[in-house]
């Protein structure tokens, strides 16, 4: 009888086992069920294999039921080390570091000796902090498991450098008597995080050396420390490397690969890489997709975006996050909105990265209510949240700003210079100051940002007094942020020594002191000393911006040096002439017009992708200047069958190329269209150059009728026109026509 027992008992073992290695295959959790329940029919029994027991718990606890897995611990009749590390590790895994240190504890009072995995499954818990950390460090001194063998020395370097103690986890790295590649993979991977390039090189060369055996942790962790242009030929050496070791197709290598060419700014050897990839994963087009975002291509980013729909990849909340950044660079309302109902439809709306940036979009594209219900869908709002709906309402609403300040501070969350900074855009004088009152409760009135802020909305507000009491209540010298704003005040305000004299007090200043600086000079009309500072500039190793060129641009029109002009072009094109925005190249197009080279004005403008009103206005007096009126005026109506329609300043050009050219008739025809057919009403200026055409080439009647029919009194300078042109026309009749 004892025996039959025996034999059922092992049969039914047996099956047992048969069904733990079929769910340690397909790791399910009805599976798992199935295996408790059967062990538990067979009833209490002290006969009953502990590893079984651990590795049902082991099943529940990966499955993410560590409650179960608990209760069943709790139950068995007996436990030894590996029960108690396979709870340790999964409480560990599950960032429960009290759980987990208890089972600790408990085990210790059970008499079992913790071995390297317990250690090292407590160490790899992330919220284990360093005090904890230190203790079980001098635990494993003690015991000798640290010299034992590499787990538990690799797992203290890994805690040591998630607290960035990275002086601390090379102090273990040295002390370690055995190094696995896992050991080696992680210091490279902290010293590359952590910015230490050469380092890290210097131990990923030993590794060569001692010929351990690379794997994908070894390139993804080389690979992580690469950042600016200076490292891209390192990358590029890493890259010949992964590619003669046969990981190359490996995606997650290969993406590392994308992120570093990305991050070493050559966009276009990722773009490359990007193409030849063997597989791609959602992290590969997140990657390109969020590069091309950043460097200014959104409508690539958005071409990658509708690749990766077409092959089947599902989008994550960093796929629309940087897709929606396209959508607001372009100002692309239609393909933005379609973008926003695919976060619906993959429940993202209430995402408070995605729904920010669609704040974000909305506010730019000027549609708030939309931009406010985005806001209101998000779940949990962060600061960043409050900071973009509070600035796509200060540009346009700033009372509905101060309301979400209000709402902001009764609901709890404090605000930061990045909120007080985008309510300053647009504030009223007596608002300013309530505003002001509470930077100050709220101690950010010592803020640069903040300073700087206020001290514009001052200026704004014309409160120039009020601007400049920061200068005289700061005991101690301005930082640059907000020197550069007051010497600009005193820029705009046309005091070009003050300018000069506050900038020369900077210790060092930054490029936007200097472009102040040469903005001063420009304006004063000391236009050699503008070259001069420029030269100075570039000394100082500070690279000119679109601001320096503008400075420049606007000297060399005012010299009429074309050759100067042409060099300060070609300075532009060397320092890399996409970054030059368009008013730079309308600044260029009338440069060379007015030193009479219409070709290059026209090159220029035939080479613009985005070309606004001035560019046309640009284009067409710098073919007037040069004395080709009909070409200009044909300019004029391709303009206009553009749909762009033109402001004052287009007819004072079209004025003035009708009076260079003696086209009278033209020039009123101009004159009557400007009010009726483009609802400009005629200014000052237009008068002057209208009244000039008609003097000039003998209309002194029509001129005479024009000045009297003036909405408002006529000035010197129209009264010397139509003198002139009475005096060509050797007519004295006409002073006693005139009541004057």
């Amino acid at each position: 009888m004892e025996i039959s027992s025996s034999v059922n008992f092992s049969k039914c073992y047996q099956r047992l086992f048969q069904l733990l290695k079929f769910c340690s295959s397909i790791r399910s959790l009805d599976t798992t069920k199935s295996l408790h329940a059967l062990s538990i029919t067979l009833g209490p029994n002290s006969n009953q294999p502990i590893f079984l027991f651990n590795n049902i718990t082991t099943l529940y606890a990966s499955l993410g039921h560590l409650s179960t897995a608990r209760k069943l611990f709790d139950k068995m009749p007996d436990r030894n080390v590996v029960s108690f590390n396979t709870m340790i590790s999964a409480y560990s895994r599950s960032g429960y570091v009290e759980e987990a240190w208890e089972l600790f504890s408990m085990m210790r009072d059970y008499g079992l000796l913790p071995t390297q995995f317990t250690i090292g499954g407590l160490l790899s818990c992330q919220s284990l902090d360093i005090c904890g950390g230190s203790q079980l460090q001098a635990l494993v001194m003690k015991n000798g498991l640290f010299f034992s063998d590499a787990v538990v020395g690799t797992a203290l370097l890994v805690l040591y450098g998630r607290h960035g103690c990275v002086n601390e986890a090379f102090s273990i790295f040295n002390d370690l008597p055995k190094k696995n590649s896992v050991t080696w993979n992680s210091i490279i991977s902290l010293f590359g995080h952590n910015g230490f390039v050469k380092d890290c090189m210097l131990l990923f060369r030993q590794v060569l050396k001692m010929e351990l055996p690379l794997t994908e942790l070894s390139f993804l962790g080389i690979l992580c420390g690469f950042e600016g242009e200076q490292d891209l030929e390192l990358g590029e050496q890493i890259h010949s490397l992964v590619i003669k070791k046969g990981f190359v197709c490996e995606v997650s290598v290969a993406n590392s690969l994308l992120s570093m060419y990305v991050k070493c700014a050559n966009i276009c050897l990722a773009e490359e890489l990007f193409e030849e990839m063997c597989a791609r994963d959602t992290i590969s087009w997140n990657i390109i997709i969020g590069a091309e975002a950043k460097n200014k291509n959104p409508i690539k980013a958005l071409e990658h975006f509708l690749k990766m729909s077409m092959e089947g990849l599902v989008p994550n909340s960093t796929t629309f996050v940087n897709v929606i950044a396209s959508c607001t660079i372009l100002h692309f309302p239609v393909f933005g909105e379609s973008i926003h109902a695919k976060t619906v439809k993959n429940a993202f709306e209430s995402d408070v990265f995605i729904g920010s940036s669609l704040v974000d979009f909305y506010a730019k594209c000027h549609k708030l209510e939309d931009a406010h219900h985005c806001f209101d869908r998000i779940y949990e709002k962060n600061l960043v949240s409050w900071n973009t709906l509070i600035l796509g309402y200060a540009n346009h609403h700033p009372g509905n700003a101060s309301s979400l300040l209000k709402e902001m501070l009764q609901l709890g969350y404090r605000p930061n210079e990045v909120t007080f900074s985008s309510l300053l855009i647009s504030q009223l004088a007596i608002e300013l100051r309530q505003l002001h009152s509470l930077i100050v409760r709220m101690g950010y009135g010592h803020d640069e940002y903040v300073q700087c802020s206020l001290m514009n909305s001052y200026a704004k507000n014309d409160l120039i007094t009020d601007a400049l009491v920061f200068v005289t209540a700061c005991y101690c010298p301005l930082a640059v942020a907000p020197s550069n704003v007051i010497a600009g005040i005193y820029n705009r305000s046309g005091e070009y020594y003050k300018t000069l004299k506050l900038l020369s007090t900077i210790e060092e200043p930054d490029t936007v002191s200097w472009n102040i600086a040469l903005s001063a000079c420009a304006r004063a009309g000391a236009y050699k000393e503008v070259f001069e500072l420029f030269r100075h500039m570039l000394m100082a190793q500070l690279c000119p911006d679109n601001y320096t060129f503008v400075s420049l641009l606007s000297a060399c029109s005012k010299l009429c040096n074309l050759a100067l002009g042409s060099s300060v072009h070609g300075l532009m094109v060397k320092a890399d002439f996409n970054l030059c925005d368009t008013f730079v190249c309308n600044i260029l197009i009338d440069m060379y017009g007015k030193c009479g080279s219409l070709e290059n004005s026209v090159k220029v403008f035939d080479k613009m992708t985005d070309r606004n009103l001035i560019t046309w206005t640009a284009l067409i007096s710098a073919f007037g200047i040069n004395g080709y009126a009909y070409e200009a005026l044909e300019r004029f109506r391709q303009m206009d069958s553009l749909g762009f329609k033109p402001d004052s300043v287009t007819f004072i050009a079209l004025f003035t190329v009708c009076r260079h050219a003696g086209l009278v008739k033209e020039g009123m025809e101009f004159f009557r269209r400007m009010s009726g057919d483009y609802g400009v009403e005629p200014e000052m200026d237009h008068f002057h150059c209208v009244v000039d055409l008609l003097a000039r080439y003998g209309h002194l009647k029509e001129a005479e009728q024009l000045i009297s029919s003036m909405p408002f009194a006529p000035d010197v300078i129209i009264w010397r026109s139509f003198l002139e042109g009475c005096k060509q026309d050797r007519t004295v009749g006409s002073f006693k026509q005139l009541d004057i």
